[in-house]
């Protein structure tokens, strides 16, 4: 069981976002359970990214209230949040983000250089996780010798190398083809069970619904639940 984890992983009240003539998220509560995976669904433009942002700590709300694991975030600093979400959330995005000009383990071990780590164990653990996703035999490649599906493995092997408790997923198949995104779907269902980690995945498709324990909807900047 991950040690970092608390009973609710992320709780948010009465939270809004304004812009200047928009407000893509409107007075949106909810809580999220250690452990659970939870999808959160809605046409493009309701606000889902949004969310995401301000639940991952990524932007500031303009009112209401977002506890991470047990922190209150909206009161941290800059540099405070910078250390929560090194300490405590990965991210998987739909367009993987890899450094092209490293490969695959150094990729995935890369966020581990600001934490004062033996090259040896840094490189150990890079490895695991790849073994875990099932590209040990690739660990050399660069991104640009791996398939969408393989870079994407990459993605979340590198999102789970400082050992989250909460992974946060932007439509993690959208640039996979059908057979590829249910292979890293049901990789990540796999990891939510085996580490316990907390799982928050926006998507559009509620066929990826059927996967999470509870989902949340959203339309014009209000949550709705199932």
């Amino acid at each position: 069981m991950n040690e970092n984890r608390i009973n609710d992983a992320i709780a948010v009240q009465n939270v809004s976002k304004h812009f200047a003539t928009v407000s893509p998220v409107r007075d949106v509560s909810f809580q999220v359970t250690a452990g659970e995976f939870i999808t959160l669904l809605g046409p493009s433009g309701s606000g889902k990214s949004t969310l995401l942002g301000l639940v991952a700590g990524l932007e500031k709300p303009s009112e209401g209230s977002i506890r991470l694991q047990g922190r209150e975030i909206t009161e941290c600093s800059e540099d405070e949040l910078a250390l929560l979400r090194r300490d405590f959330v990965g991210f998987v995005f739909q367009a993987f983000h890899l450094i092209p000009t490293l490969s695959a383990l150094e990729n995935v071990s890369f966020p581990l250089y600001p934490v004062q780590m033996e090259t040896k164990e840094r490189q150990e653990r890079a490895m695991a996780l790849l073994e875990k996703v099932g590209l040990a035999d690739r660990a050399e490649h660069l991104p640009s010798r791996l398939s969408g599906g393989e870079r994407q493995r990459v993605a979340i092997a590198r999102a789970l190398v400082n050992e989250p408790a909460i992974l946060y997923c932007d439509e993690p198949t959208g640039n996979l083809d059908s057979a590829t995104g249910r292979e890293i779907l049901t990789l990540l269902s796999t990891l939510n069970q085996d580490r316990e980690v907390t799982l928050f995945m926006v998507t559009h498709d509620r066929d990826i619904a059927k996967l999470s324990h509870r989902s949340l909807f959203m339309h014009d900047g209000e949550v709705t639940e199932s």
